[in-house]
């Protein structure tokens, strides 16, 4: 696949017979295009980029591998589509809806690093009746998407690489069983390096050269003979991976008479191969201890009413599970009886304790600190909220990073090219100058052991799941590699108000009596009127009361004024609560009231007021209340760069004295959800023009949708036990706690600086040793050696971000 940068890169779609629009059960029209030349992500980006924001567009849904594009929509003519297409280059057309592809899970117990994965790619991508690879190297599974009768010769193509696939279950949101770590028979290795030192030893005494050849023969059959396999079936499918150039470079040390070299660097290699699975499993820990969060077994309650101990997963929704002090919680549910507090940090990250009644929600992997409790299952053991962050974190690591692409596209054209010089180096010289053959054979092997690319393939997907695992760990659920990387980019970040920097609660804030009525019979009165409203305001009124222990009066001829207010009697009056609106039309207002609720309004609060006989008798202020973490994150976010703007529904007098409160640097009102879309598309445009970077979008609700999915970032606050949340956002913030965006943010800067130094190190030894090669002072041992240790290095420091 070629790499794609620009609009104009010229894509263009092949004509199909068009066929006509399907619906889809959710009452969409999906139409689908095939665009010959979509090949790779960059493109996909920038079609969805494009796509994603018409208006009525709701979903798209790409197949790189068949250069398909579904989109489901609600749109009357597609003419904004494709006019949308044509403008970045690509001429679509509508396709013929393909056969329905099933979808398999393959467990393959020694896919284990990028090598294997890119064989195994490169082997069943062109096989008929395949559709798509997604690869899993931290469960070592191969989700594919195939036609019926295509699985069998994809067994069979795996079996020709050496793999062994077992088929699982279908795929589904729930993880399968976490593989274990392979074992290790440590003898052959034991006996070849003992066989390798042997030889090595002989020779550097001058003692009888079949006893070298022989110990050396014995040292590469035993430690190496696995090598030997991986890198004939590497051969066989025209791939240079690892496994064959190392084959390539012992064999040509035997060749020409480097017998005890050749023994050592087998040895060499296969230690490295042992110690790099065991530092990459450590990776694979980090999801595997989020597994053993919840409990096997819960303890359940029985028909006849006792409570015996069972399997978590046999658990059925609706049963009531017991949870004693200490214990972790099993299964997602409600709490129907008794009161504690539980330790929530597993799943979003908060430090804090949190209280628990009846009628409030628990999820599995907590823990109960203190109090006994009884809830009711909401969810099955394998759809869980813990099951559902697994599955994501696990799904992230195959939506590979911007720098991951780049790496591997490298590594594709790398391999090739030093083959191509090593085969010169030996050839060249001796050919044309007359220079001794084996100096310069033996040059041209330790360039191919330079060749091969193990440390820079394996740098980049180490350091994405440490820090995928390391933001899980502090309730930050990132959707994939790309966004963790590009969230050190981030120069604007917009907030919803409502839910996101406010509680979304109403609460009375200032109450005050006009002329001379009585305060506290006036909040009684409006408190009785505003108990028969649903409106938040007259709710937040009500509950202020009833916090005051107020008595409330009977109300007749209750009536609801829609925009205005309410009204009813109270002991034969005739009262009225409601806005200014309501206290103009009475034809109460005047002067010194205007004044007031001006006053009051600015500082970003809705009024209500009580109207009597021919008078106001109170005021009454409710404002939603800033949380007390919005002021803190919006500091830090500051400190970190990042400037932040407030996109609300509510009237722009609310959202300046919101935004002043938190330190917000711009806020706009008045917003609805179409109008924050384009609020966010100005703010792209600003940044490209100035100075560069991306734009972020944290929302909670329905009407942030369309700016969440057009924008870079899009942030989903409290996703906790929200299906939707966690599917369709780029980053989960598992709670409502702002604070977590600057550790995002500072999460993210420390990825791209990892994966910077894993790339300079491991393309900074290659030229070293590139040097060494041409000026006769490295032999193969030593380059082997700086191999393995280079992929160590970077191994150890891609699993520092999980200390992060």
């Amino acid at each position: 696949m070629g790499a794609c940068s620009s609009e104009g890169c010229g894509c263009s779609a092949i004509a199909t017979q068009p066929s006509q629009a399907k619906t889809s059960g959710n009452g969409m029209i999906q139409t689908r295009y095939r665009i010959e030349n979509m090949d790779c992500p960059t493109e996909e980006a920038l079609i969805r980029d494009k796509l994603a924001g018409l208006p009525g567009v709701a979903e798209l849904e790409f197949n790189l591998m068949q250069r398909l594009l579904t989109v489901r929509h609600e749109l009357p003519s597609l003419e904004p589509v494709e006019k949308a297409l044509a403008a970045i280059g690509m001429r679509a057309s509508q396709a013929d809806i393909e056969p329905t592809f099933q979808t398999t899970v393959l467990a393959i117990a020694k896919m284990d690093c990028p090598t294997e994965e890119a064989l195994i790619r490169g082997k069943l991508a062109s096989m008929a009746g395949v559709a798509s690879l997604d690869f899993n190297l931290v469960r070592r599974t191969l989700t594919l998407s195939h036609a019926a009768d295509a699985l069998p010769p994809v067994l069979a193509a795996l079996q020709s690489l050496g793999f062994e696939a077992e088929v699982q279950e279908a795929a589904s949101s729930a993880s399968p069983p976490a593989p274990q770590p392979a074992s290790t028979n440590w003898w052959p290795l034991g006996v070849s390096g003992v066989s390798a030192i042997l030889a090595e030893t002989v020779s550097w005494f001058h003692g009888n050269q079949w006893v070298v050849v022989a110990l050396a023969l014995v040292a590469i059959f035993t430690g190496g003979l696995p090598t030997y396999k991986k890198g004939w079936i590497a051969l066989r499918n025209r791939n240079l991976n690892m496994n064959a150039l190392m084959s390539i470079a012992v064999t040509g040390a035997m060749l020409i008479g480097h017998w005890p070299e050749a023994a050592m660097v087998m040895v060499l290699f296969a230690l490295a191969e042992v110690i790099e699975a065991k530092s990459l499993d450590r990776a694979r820990k980090a999801i595997r201890g989020l597994l053993d969060l919840a409990p096997e077994r819960a303890t359940v309650q029985a028909g006849d009413g006792s409570w015996a101990d069972i399997d978590a997963k046999m658990v059925a929704i609706g049963s009531r599970v017991r949870v004693k002090p200490g214990e972790r919680i099993a299964l997602d549910g409600e709490v129907v009886l008794g009161r504690s507090s539980v330790n929530q940090a597993p799943i979003t990250g908060e430090s804090l304790p949190v209280e628990k009644a009846e009628g409030d929600a628990v999820f599995a992997g907590t823990i109960n600190e203190a109090g006994s409790f009884e809830y009711r299952v909401t969810a099955l053991a394998n759809n869980s909220t813990l099951a559902r962050v697994i599955h994501a974190v696990e799904a992230a690591q195959s939506n590979r990073a911007p720098t991951q692409r780049f790496v591997d596209q490298f590594a594709r054209l790398y391999t090739p090219i030093v083959f191509a010089v090593a085969l010169a180096v030996a050839l060249v010289p001796p050919l044309l100058f007359e220079a001794p053959w084996l100096a310069w054979v033996y040059k041209a092997l330790v360039l191919l052991v330079i060749a091969c690319p193990c440390a820079l393939v394996i740098s980049t997907p180490v350091s994405i799941v440490s820090g995928l695992a390391a933001a899980a760990r502090r309730g930050i659920l990132v959707k994939g590699g790309v966004y963790l990387e590009q969230g050190h980019k981030l120069k604007w970040l917009a907030l919803d108000k409502t839910g996101t920097i406010t509680h979304g609660k109403p609460a009375q804030t200032d109450v005050a009596a006009w002329g001379a009525a009585d305060p506290t019979a006036s909040r009684m009165l409006a408190a009785s009127l505003a108990a028969r409203s649903d409106h938040p305001v007259s709710q937040a009124v009500a509950l202020a009361a009833q916090a005051d222990g107020l008595a409330l009066h009977e109300v007749s001829d209750f009536a609801a004024l829609p925009g205005r207010g309410v009204r009813g009697r109270i002991d034969g009056a005739l009262y009225h609560l409601g806005n200014h609106r309501l206290v103009e039309d009475l034809g109460v207002c005047s002067p010194d009231l205007e004044a007031r609720l001006s006053t009051l309004e600015v500082q970003g609060k809705t009024v209500v007021m009580l109207v009597g006989e021919n008078r106001v008798e109170a005021l009454f202020a409710v404002a939603d209340t800033v949380k007390e973490s919005s002021r803190s994150a919006i500091a830090e976010l500051h400190r970190l760069n990042v400037k932040t703007v407030m996109l609300t529904g509510d009237n722009p007098h609310t959202a300046e004295a919101i935004a002043r409160q938190v330190g917000i640097d711009r806020a706009r009102g008045s917003l609805l959800p179409e109008d924050k879309l384009r609020a966010v598309e100005a703010l792209q445009m600003e940044t490209m023009a100035t100075m560069g970077g991306k734009i972020g979008m944290v929302g909670d609700g329905i009407n942030d949708a369309p700016a969440l999915a057009r924008a870079d970032i899009g942030f989903a606050m409290g996703a906790a036990g929200t299906d939707t949340a966690i599917e369709t956002a780029d980053v989960a913030l598992m709670d409502d706690d702002l604070r977590k965006l600057p550790t995002f943010v500072r999460l993210s800067r420390a990825t791209a600086s990892v994966l910077k130094q894993n790339i300079a190190l491991a393309l900074g030894i290659k030229v070293v040793f590139l040097v060494l090669t041409f000026t006769g002072q490295a032999t193969m041992w030593m380059a082997v050696f700086a191999d393995m240790g280079a992929s160590l290095l970077v191994v150890g420091n891609g699993l520092r971000l999980l200390r992060k």
